[in-house]
C-alpha cells in the first residue's frame, strides 16, 4: 500500500480525509504549508479487519496491540527519513475520514488525536495511536450524539515536518461571533497547542482591512509551551523569557501580514476560514491548518440574566486557590443537589423551581481555575424565596458584598411579599420541627458513616455503588443543612436589628454575645487536638520524639505502641472522629490524615508548642460571654429588652452549633469520597488507564464512577489528566482574578496602589479586644508556625486547617469572610481579637510590619516605627 506524497488521490477528501486534501490543495496554490506525506484511509482499513469486532474500547486496545505492519512500517520509516532526517522530528495527525471532519457542516467532528515533535523511535507508535484514536471515548460519544455509527468510523494520518516555531497562532478571516470583515488573531510565544488548548499566555488582536487599523490586548506573558526534551519532544509547559514577557506577540505587521494570509486562504476556498499558523526564528509564516468558520446563529436577548457578575467573597474558605477537575464537579453536583432540595423544603411552587432549573447548574463556575459564585444566577434562585426582601441585606454582608457591588444587585421581585405571606405557615412549621431535623440528620450522617466503611478489600463496583448511595441518600438528607442556614439568616437579621434599635447600634455587642453555648463537632474537633497536645506536652518521651524525629516517625512509634497504648488508642480515636479535618479539606487533590495517619503529627507539633489546653479554650471562651453580657447590660437598659435579645441571641448560637456541626459532617462526607475515588484512582492506574493513580484528581467524578461501573467511557483518560494537570499548572502561574467581577469591572478588592487613607484599614468587627504587634502575612497554611509566635495573622481567608496557626497568634486579620465565616467563630472561641472582610490587607500590611488591631472597631492601623513601641 503506497504512501501518499502528492497527486490527486492526496486531495481526495475521500481518501485522506478533509484536513489532509485541503493543506494538500494549499501547499499545491503556492501557500506556505510544511511538507508531508499521508497514510491513506487503506491502511486504517487493513489494520482493522485484523481486529475482531466487539466494543469501541475493545478495539482500540487491539489496534494499539498490534500496531503497523510490514511491509508499511519500513515505508514509513523510509518517508520519516526523506521528510525530517533521521534525527528530525515531525507532526503526527489522524483526520476521519468519511465523517465531515474539517468540512464546511462539521469542522471538528472527528475528535482525532495528533502527537507533535515525534521522533523515528515513536513514530509507528503515533500511526497507531492515530488509527486508535477512532474509537476513544470522546470520539464514540460525539458520534453517537451525531447520530452516527459509533464503530464505524475510518482514519486516515498526515506526517508533516515540524516547524520550529518561535510563535504561534490562530486567526479567523471574519469574525466568528458576528460574521464582521475583521480578522481575530490569538498568538502566544512557543508551540501552537499553547493556543489552541489555552495553556499559554495568549494576546488578542483585532485587524479592521478596510480602516488599516489594528487593535490589541496584550497580557504578561509567564507561560508559554515548548517540545519537552525528556518526553521525545511532547508539550511542556515552560517560562517565557523576561524580556518578552511584557512585549507583544505579535508586530502591527504580522498581525496585518497574517490577516492578509486569512484572507487569502479564505478567497481561495470562497468562505471564511479559521487557520492556525506559526512564525519561525527568521519571521517567516507558515501555514499549518485551514477549517471552514461555522458561525453560530445569534442568541436571544436574555435580559438582566445575560450580565454575569461573579464572587469568591467567602468561597475561599472552602475552595482557596487553582482547584482541580474532580473537586469542581463534585461541588457543581454538591449546590446543585442540595438547592434543589431546599427550595422544594422551604415551600418554593414548583413552577418557579422549573423555570430557574437552569440557574441550579450555573451556580459555580471556573475562573482560571479558581471556584466562584456565578452571583446573577443566586440572586434570582434566592428571590424565590420567601422573606428574601428582609434577608437579602444580611446575605449580602455574609458574602463580603459591599459598595458598588451591592448597587449592581437586581431589583426584588414585585410578587415577594405576597409569597412570603402565603409560605408562612409552612415555615413556621419547619421552624418548629427545625431541632429534630438536625438531630435526625446528624444521627442519619453518625449511621451511614458507621457503615460505609472499612474500605479495605472491597472491589471496584462495591467502591462506586457505595459512592452512589452515599450521594443518593445525601441529596435527600443535605437540604436540612441548608434549612438551617436560611433560619439563621433569619434569626441574625432580626438580632442586629434589634440591637441597633434598642442599644447604641455598636457592632462589637453581637460579636461578645456570640461566644458560649453548647459545644459544637467543629470546637470539638479543636479540644481533642489539644487534649492530644496536651497529653504529648507532658510525656517527656514524646517532646523528645516530636524534637528528634520526623512527622512518619514519631507516628510509627505512637502505633507502634512506644508510647504506651493509651496514646495509640487516643490518637487512633481521634483520627476515626476528625481525621477528614485538615487544611483545605474540602478540595479532594488535598489529602488528610484519613489517607496519611502521620500527618496528624504536624498538626499537633504547633498546639503542644503553644502551650493552648482544651480547658484554658473553655475559660477563654466563658470569659468573652460574660463580658459580652456585661457590654449589653450598659448598651440597654431595659430587662424586658434584654430578656428578648439573650432569646434571640440563644435561638442564634443554636443555629450557629447546627451549622458547625453540619460542617464538619460535610469534611467527613468529602473525606470518605476522596478515599473512595483514590481507591478507584488506583485501580484505573493498576489497568493501564491513568499513567498515575494520583491523576485521579484530573478527572470529573462521573468520569471516575463511569470507567469503573461501564456507565462512562474506559480510555483515553490518562490523556484526558494529562492535558488537564498541564491546564492546572497553567493556572497555578496566573495571578488570581479579583473576589468580584461584574459587567463593569472589578470590584472594590482588586489591587490596591499606595497605602490606605489615614493608613487605616477597616472591616468588620468579629472577635473584641486590641492587640499592638508585628504581621504575619501569611498565603499559605503550611507556614511554619513559628511565623505567627506573638504576632497578628494576616491572611487572605482561611479554613478549620489553620486552627493551628491561629492559635499561635495574638490576632487575625483575614481579607474574606463575614461575622459568622469560619476566621470569626475562630477567633471568638480562641479569644483573640479578629477583624474580616479587610479587603487588600495581605498586599497593603507589609510582613513583619507592626499593626493595632481592634476586634470591636473592625480596623487594622498601620503603625510607623515610632508608635511600634
Amino acid at each position: 500500500m503506497d504512501l501518499l506524497h502528492d497527486g490527486p488521490r492526496l486531495t481526495d477528501p475521500g481518501v485522506v480525509g478533509n484536513k489532509f486534501a485541503r493543506q494538500a490543495e494549499l501547499r499545491a496554490a503556492g501557500f506556505e504549508v510544511p511538507e508531508f506525506f499521508c497514510v491513506p484511509v487503506e491502511a486504517f482499513d487493513a489494520a482493522l479487519a485484523r481486529v475482531p469486532d466487539g466494543e469501541p474500547a475493545a478495539r482500540r486496545r487491539a489496534l494499539l496491540g498490534h500496531g503497523v505492519p510490514e511491509p508499511l512500517a519500513g515505508a514509513l520509516l523510509a518517508a520519516f527519513d526523506r521528510l525530517a532526517g533521521p534525527d528530525g522530528v515531525v507532526a503526527v495527525r489522524a483526520c476521519v475520514v468519511g465523517d465531515g471532519e474539517d468540512s464546511a457542516a462539521d469542522p471538528f467532528a472527528g475528535m482525532s488525536d495528533s502527537f507533535l515533535n515525534v521522533g523515528r523511535a515513536a513514530l509507528l507508535a503515533r500511526v497507531a495511536e492515530c488509527w486508535a484514536s477512532a474509537f476513544t471515548d470522546r470520539a464514540v460519544a460525539y458520534r453517537r450524539l451525531r447520530g452516527a455509527d459509533p464503530g464505524a468510523a475510518r482514519v486516515a494520518v498526515g506526517v508533516q515536518r515540524m516547524v520550529r516555531a518561535e510563535r504561534s497562532f490562530v486567526a479567523f478571516s471574519r469574525d466568528p461571533r458576528t460574521g464582521a470583515a475583521q480578522h481575530l488573531i490569538a498568538a502566544a510565544y512557543g508551540l501552537g497547542e499553547g493556543v489552541v488548548q489555552e495553556l499559554a499566555d495568549v494576546d488578542h488582536f483585532v485587524h479592521d482591512p478596510a480602516a488599516g487599523r489594528v487593535s490589541r490586548t496584550v497580557v504578561p506573558k509567564h507561560r508559554m509551551v515548548v517540545p519537552d526534551p525528556a518526553r521525545s519532544g511532547a508539550p511542556l509547559l515552560a517560562g517565557v523569557p523576561v524580556g518578552l514577557v511584557a512585549a507583544p506577540v505579535l508586530t502591527d505587521a504580522e498581525v496585518r501580514e497574517i490577516g492578509v494570509l486569512a484572507e487569502r486562504v479564505a478567497e481561495h476556498f470562497g468562505a471564511p476560514q479559521d487557520i492556525e499558523g506559526a512564525l519561525t526564528a527568521d519571521g517567516t509564516i507558515e501555514l499549518v491548518q485551514a477549517r471552514p468558520i461555522v458561525f453560530t446563529e445569534p442568541e436571544p436577548d436574555p435580559g438582566p440574566a445575560s450580565d454575569v457578575i461573579w464572587t469568591n467573597h467567602n468561597l475561599t474558605e472552602s475552595f482557596p486557590g487553582v482547584t482541580c477537575a474532580l473537586t469542581y464537579s463534585q461541588a457543581q453536583e454538591f449546590y446543585e443537589v442540595c438547592f434543589r432540595g431546599f427550595y422544594r423544603r422551604i415551600g418554593v411552587p414548583a413552577r418557579l423551581r422549573h423555570r430557574h432549573a437552569g440557574d441550579l447548574a450555573r451556580m459555580i463556575g471556573l475562573l482560571d481555575g479558581r471556584v466562584y459564585y456565578q452571583l446573577d444566577a443566586w440572586y434570582r434562585l434566592h428571590a424565590m424565596m420567601p422573606g428574601w426582601g428582609l434577608l437579602r441585606p444580611t446575605w449580602q454582608r455574609t458574602l463580603g458584598l459591599s459598595g458598588d457591588e451591592l448597587d449592581e444587585a437586581p431589583p426584588l421581585p414585585r410578587d415577594g411579599r405576597l409569597r412570603t405571606v402565603r409560605a408562612l405557615p409552612r415555615a413556621v412549621a419547619s421552624l418548629l420541627g427545625h431541632p429534630l431535623a438536625v438531630r435526625r440528620f446528624l444521627t442519619w450522617w453518625d449511621d451511614l458513616a458507621a457503615t460505609t466503611g472499612p474500605l479495605d478489600g472491597l472491589p471496584p463496583a462495591e467502591l462506586v455503588r457505595r459512592y452512589r448511595r452515599i450521594w443518593a441518600e445525601f441529596a435527600g438528607q443535605w437540604p436540612v443543612t441548608l434549612l438551617n442556614g436560611y433560619f439563621l439568616l433569619g434569626c441574625l437579621t432580626l438580632t442586629q436589628r434589634l440591637l441597633s434599635r434598642w442599644t447604641t447600634g455598636d457592632p462589637a455587642l453581637l460579636v461578645g454575645l456570640l461566644p458560649g453555648g453548647p459545644e459544637n463537632r467543629s470546637l470539638l474537633a479543636l479540644r481533642s487536638a489539644l487534649r492530644l497536645a496536651t497529653r504529648f506536652r507532658h510525656d517527656p518521651r514524646l517532646t523528645a520524639a516530636l524534637a528528634a524525629g520526623t512527622d512518619r516517625e514519631v507516628h510509627d512509634g505512637i502505633v507502634a505502641g512506644r508510647f504506651g497504648d493509651d496514646v495509640a488508642e487516643a490518637f487512633a480515636e481521634h483520627l476515626r472522629r476528625y481525621g477528614d479535618r485538615t487544611v483545605h479539606d474540602l478540595k479532594l487533590e488535598v489529602r488528610t490524615p484519613r489517607q496519611d495517619p502521620w500527618r496528624l503529627i504536624g498538626v499537633l507539633r504547633p498546639l503542644v508548642a503553644s502551650g493552648e489546653t482544651a480547658e484554658g479554650n473553655r475559660t477563654a471562651e466563658r470569659n468573652a460571654r460574660r463580658d459580652g453580657v456585661r457590654r449589653l447590660r450598659r448598651a440597654c437598659s431595659s430587662p424586658v429588652r434584654r430578656i428578648a435579645l439573650g432569646l434571640c441571641v440563644r435561638v442564634l448560637r443554636r443555629f450557629v452549633k447546627a451549622r458547625e456541626d453540619t460542617r464538619l459532617c460535610r469534611s467527613q462526607l468529602y473525606g470518605l469520597s476522596r478515599d473512595i475515588l483514590y481507591r478507584l484512582g488506583d485501580v484505573l492506574a493498576a489497568d493501564g488507564r491513568l499513567a498515575d493513580a494520583g491523576d485521579v484528581v484530573h478527572l470529573r467524578v462521573e468520569e471516575v464512577l463511569g470507567a469503573v461501573d461501564g456507565t462512562g467511557g474506559t480510555a483515553g483518560l490518562a490523556d484526558l489528566a494529562a492535558r488537564r494537570r498541564a491546564e492546572l499548572e497553567a493556572w497555578q502561574g496566573k495571578p488570581a482574578p479579583p473576589g468580584y467581577l461584574s459587567p463593569d469591572g472589578p470590584g472594590r478588592d482588586a489591587a490596591r496602589s499606595g497605602p490606605p487613607p489615614g493608613n487605616v484599614l477597616r472591616g468588620l468587627a468579629s472577635s473584641r479586644g486590641v492587640v499592638r504587634a508585628r504581621a504575619a502575612v501569611v498565603l499559605d497554611p503550611t507556614a511554619p508556625v513559628e511565623d505567627c509566635r506573638d504576632r497578628i495573622l494576616v491572611a487572605r481567608e482561611t479554613d478549620p486547617g489553620w486552627l493551628y496557626l491561629m492559635t499561635a497568634a495574638k490576632g487575625i486579620v483575614v481579607e474574606r469572610g463575614s461575622l459568622l465565616s469560619h476566621t470569626a467563630i475562630t477567633g471568638r472561641l480562641l479569644g483573640i481579637p479578629t477583624v474580616v472582610a479587610v479587603p487588600g490587607a495581605t498586599t497593603a500590611i507589609a510582613d513583619g510590619g507592626w499593626i493595632e488591631l481592634d476586634g470591636a472597631a473592625g480596623t487594622v492601623r498601620l503603625l510607623r516605627t515610632e508608635e511600634a513601641g
